[in-house]
């Protein structure tokens, strides 16, 4: 996996990483920077909003395949869904509503990946931290 900076264009970070530049994966690439914490249906959802997609739903699923193993998209699995969003190298975290299912971006605790240290790491390297933290958000929170 290769390190890529977020500053780059979509297509400069697919070559960057390793991968050849695609309408589908352009257009994936398009979809996360606008809409974080998608499922892959979600994005086939979107693509099908766009005129003169040919983005199939396999399609879709090899796309975020590669662009999650290039390192280029984070996948979480929140709950039973598995969600994604681009990967900008931030370790940030999650804030998650239990009751709607609101999901966002909370910065890193410490401030440095990774930011949580195992208390025993059993001969791994940790290279990033995931935590989502769940409670009510302040919509149902002012609501239940």
């Amino acid at each position: 996996m290769s390190v890529v900076h977020d500053r780059l264009d979509p297509a400069s970070r697919l070559r960057a990483a390793g991968l050849r530049v695609t309408r589908p994966r352009l257009m994936v690439l398009e979809v996360l920077a606008d809409h974080p914490h998608v499922s892959a249906d979600h994005v086939r959802a979107l693509l099908d909003e766009v005129e003169d997609h040919t983005v199939s739903r396999q399609a879709v699923y090899d796309v975020l395949h590669a662009l999650t193993d290039a390192g280029l998209v984070r996948s979480m699995l929140v709950g039973t869904r598995a969600l994604y969003e681009l990967d900008l190298l931030d370790n940030h975290h999650h804030l998650l509503c239990r009751q709607c299912g609101a999901l966002a971006d909370v910065p890193c605790a410490v401030g440095h990946a990774p930011c949580l240290q195992p208390s025993d790491t059993q001969g791994f390297t940790v290279q990033t931290a995931d935590v989502t933290y769940s409670g009510l958000c302040a919509t149902c929170s002012t609501t239940t």
